[in-house]
């Protein structure tokens, strides 16, 4: 009845005499009734859908747009992977299998569904635990090399060879048991008598996929809060500073919400198990499947809202999720051009360089055509005397003058490209 940590060595029946028949009849105290399946299922669903639709979404935003695939986005890349997976994949036969503790699957999914969950899990934390880390070197130590797209895929890869072989005992020890009525799926896990296996695993699981990963990010994530909020900004600081400062705090506080739902959403989850290794006796009573199904429902869902908070806090995102669902009638319609993401403010900017550039080209042809209206009027009055020289001198000097006065073009077109140049890179850091 678990679905990451299956500790069911035997299985929840209860026994009692039939005065009718001879022998004994086995019954399984964890049936429910229809009308509580039928809430379990539409929560469940809900679950997959917002889940699924919404992971999928953020792998095609980064995937699709060039201007997507930074570092930071890498890794929210493998941690939408990771939670598509496990919605896809197992909260469906979890919720199955917890309803009434009956396996209908095989082996061979018996023993995926043991062990992908924790593999998912660990890939999940240890992308937003590297997240993190980059996110303080980036802050706390500007002047370092970051870390390119090949080593970020590197690091993921690594992420997710740990995750494998963490998760490897539960694939290696899951089984199936035909019992009088129902086929069960449990771990049999071996036992030793220096040590219990089971609790001591079940242990260095839950530091390892929770208290280890929220310990360094919550340690992180508090000196770079402290960098970019508690100090105070320069009065004399230039916008493109202040830009980037706003621009790191929203990834931060993005980051920090994302976490933090993490955190909310699974330590029931990890304190039911934690609870059950070393108390068992409590969780034989039937009410027990009705705390495990909501505290499972708790922890399965945090892989629906991540997709929600990217929507809601980054710019980009948001008109990645408005271009998607733009046949929808409820969803307004963002800004997006072509395959680039751009923030409202971009595009703000983009249209003020456009009409600087507009006026440029204006006042460049009044200026052209002005010096060519008088040329004419040097050539006339150069045949009528000895006044020539200084009337022919004048205008070519006022042209020059006007030209000076409005700046150079180049000049003109120099500040419209550094400004636009400025923006877009700003823009990347959001």
């Amino acid at each position: 009845m678990d679905p990451l940590f299956n500790t069911t060595d035997v299985p929840n029946w209860t026994t009692r005499s039939n005065d009718t028949n001879n022998g004994t009849m086995y019954w399984n105290q964890f049936v429910q009734p229809v009308w509580r399946i039928v809430l379990w299922a539409i929560a469940y669903s809900c679950i997959v859908i917002v889940s699924v639709v919404g992971n999928v979404t953020v792998i095609w935003i980064i995937m699709a747009h060039k201007r997507m695939r930074t570092v930071t986005n890498y890794f929210l890349l493998n941690l939408a992977f990771a939670e598509a997976s496990m919605s896809a994949f197992n909260t469906v036969i979890n919720f199955t299998y917890a309803v009434h503790n009956e396996w209908y699957f095989g082996l061979v999914y018996c023993r995926f569904h043991n062990f992908f969950p924790i593999a998912a899990v660990f890939a999940s934390i240890y992308s937003m635990t590297a997240i993190a880390l980059d996110r303080y070197m980036a802050i706390i130590h500007p002047l370092q090399q970051r870390m390119s797209s090949t080593e970020t895929k590197v690091v993921v890869g690594v992420i997710w060879v740990l995750a494998l072989l963490l998760a490897f005992p539960q694939y290696y020890y899951s089984n199936t048991d035909q019992l009088p009525g129902r086929v069960v799926c449990y771990i049999d896990w071996p036992e030793y008598t220096v040590c219990d296996f089971k609790k001591m695993y079940y242990v260095c699981v839950a530091i390892l996929i929770y208290f280890l990963p929220l310990l360094v990010m919550g340690c992180a994530y508090l000196v770079v809060g402290l960098t970019l909020w508690a100090s105070e900004i320069p009065g004399d600081s230039s916008d493109r500073y202040k830009e980037q400062l706003t621009a790191k705090r929203k990834v931060v506080k993005m980051m920090i919400v994302v976490v933090c739902t993490f955190a909310i959403c699974w330590l029931p989850y990890h304190v039911y198990f934690l609870l059950h290794q070393f108390f068992p006796d409590m969780f034989e009573e039937q009410f027990i499947q009705q705390v495990y199904l909501a505290i499972m429902w708790l922890a399965m869902s945090s892989t629906m809202y991540n997709p929600i908070i990217y929507c809601c806090l980054n710019d980009r995102f948001r008109a990645g999720f408005k271009q998607a669902f733009r046949c929808c009638p409820c969803v307004p319609r963002g800004s997006y051009e072509g395959l680039e993401l751009k923030s409202t403010r971009y595009l703000q900017t983009q249209t003020s360089v456009y009409k600087a550039s507009r006026m440029e080209t204006t006042v460049s042809t009044v200026l052209q055509s002005g010096d060519d209206a008088e040329q004419p009027k040097v050539k006339a009055t150069a045949v009528s005397g000895p006044g020539v020289a200084g009337v022919g001198a004048r205008p070519h000097s006022s042209s020059l003058d006007l030209t000076s006065n409005g700046s150079s073009s180049r000049s003109v077109s120099k500040t419209v490209s550094e400004t636009s140049s400025f923006y877009s890179s700003n823009n990347l850091q959001e």
